[in-house]
């Protein structure tokens, strides 16, 4: 019973009136136009088909559940967190790949006899017009 029911019921008794405990009887209300979610889930816990005893024996499944469902969320996190990894690794090696391409052929170039011989040309080098010779050292 609710204590401030217990309180009124007092005050009343030292009124000495007479306390009416009557029991009120809950009125039910014409059930309003409810989609067939609503009109399950009142059936099912409103009008008794699931007790109190039965949905907490339900708990440690419920919790059971609701961990399933946060480890599903971390890993579809950790997935697309892995997706966006892959993407910026897969640019980064593209661009490094352009760049090792890029100094590939400038090498290739700057390797050409023309080149080298332009680039020794002012430390007083000069490119060779003849073959050269060979040297034969004749043993003792």
């Amino acid at each position: 019973m609710n204590r401030f029911r217990e309180k009124l019921e007092e005050e009343l008794a030292e009124e000495d009136e007479p306390v009416l405990k009557e029991k009120e009887e809950p009125k039910k209300k014409e059930p309003a136009k409810e989609g067939s979610a609503t009109a399950f889930f009142r059936k099912l816990f409103v009008e008794g088909a699931v007790s109190k005893e039965a949905a907490t024996d339900m708990l440690p499944y419920l919790v059971f559940l609701c961990v399933l469902g946060m480890i599903y969320i971390a890993n579809s996190h950790m997935a697309v967190k892995n997706i966006r990894d892959i993407d910026r690794i897969s640019k980064e090696v593209k661009e490094l790949s352009w760049e090792y391409k890029s100094l590939k052929a400038d090498l290739m170039f700057k390797s050409k006899m023309t080149e080298v011989a332009k680039k020794v040309d002012t430390l007083g080098l000069e490119e060779l017009v003849e073959p050269p010779k060979k040297i034969i050292v004749q043993g003792k």
